[in-house]
């Protein structure tokens, strides 16, 4: 196979755009290791062609009113979970991974560990979230307790830790803030644990809550997160910390959430509203 014929294979892909960019890219990545590790034949050529782009989206956002309706259509854990999405910025994950000792009530704070990137960052505990936080952790606690009683109250722990310290995993800072309402048993430990909260229970919550609010946007829970970076941008905070909020890598990533700021992209207004006065 020469330039011609794997050039008219990675355009072939992205006919119609039935291919999605990082499909493109991983269909050369593999005829790549194909001549090169497995092949043994350098094509040099093969390393000038232009890796496919992925388009850019603009994220969904809701207003604070529509934001407030959904919040209102969810009870329960999946209502805490939600406010702490909108409240400080979570990703779905990060919200049902958090440990207890990652929510700091003294200081307001929530340390995202191991985040998007393998990355721990800061980001504020929302007096919303509070009271039913601290509610909710007492009736996680005297369930460990049982658990504990009936010789489980494992969680799993990150990294090695678990060679390092043999009985952390039963501790209580180390016991998930949303846990999953069953238990299961290790293959190789034998360790009865409970997992985390499943992201889908969740995302089935919210989209009922969507649904139940009326609203004509295909809003997520990942939405929340989107508008909470874009209210504090409304509310004149400096990109920076936003970005630091979110745990962007780049800026430019955190700038996406200007296109919807009261007055359109950067701010700017239309000049039909100064000629005829629209608001």
């Amino acid at each position: 196979m020469g330039a011609p014929e794997v050039t008219k294979f990675l355009t072939s892909l992205a006919v119609d755009g039935r291919v999605a960019a990082s499909t493109q890219n991983q269909a050369l990545s593999a005829l790549l290791f194909l001549y090169k590790d497995v092949l043994a034949i350098d094509l040099p050529w093969l390393d000038g062609i232009v890796r496919a782009k992925r388009p850019e989206r603009l994220p969904v956002v809701l207003t604070r009113e529509e934001v407030r309706a959904v919040l209102q259509s969810l009870d329960g854990v999946p209502r805490l979970m939600a406010c702490l999405l909108y409240g400080a910025g979570l990703r779905v994950l990060e919200c049902c991974r958090l440990r207890v000792q990652d929510l700091d009530f003294a200081t307001n704070q929530i340390v995202v560990r191991g985040g998007k990137g393998d990355k721990d960052r800061v980001t504020m505990l929302p007096g919303i979230a509070r009271a039913g936080l601290l509610e909710h952790l007492e009736a996680v606690r005297a369930r460990h307790r049982r658990d504990l009683a009936a010789g489980a109250g494992w969680v799993e722990l990150p990294t090695a830790l678990a060679r390092k310290y043999p009985n952390a995993g039963r501790e209580w800072a180390w016991q998930w803030v949303f846990p999953a309402t069953r238990v299961y048993r290790d293959r190789l430990t034998g360790q009865r644990r409970r997992h985390h909260l499943h992201e889908s229970v969740l995302q089935r919550a919210v989209k009922a809550a969507v649904r139940k609010a009326g609203l004509a946007k295909r809003a997520s829970p990942h939405t929340l997160r989107h508008s909470f970076a874009t209210h504090l941008l409304e509310d004149g905070h400096d990109i920076r910390t936003v970005q630091e909020l979110l745990g962007h890598r780049d800026v430019s990533t955190t700038m996406i959430y200007t296109h919807v700021l009261n007055r359109g992209p950067a701010a700017v207004r239309s000049p039909a509203d100064r000629m005829f006065g629209g608001s």
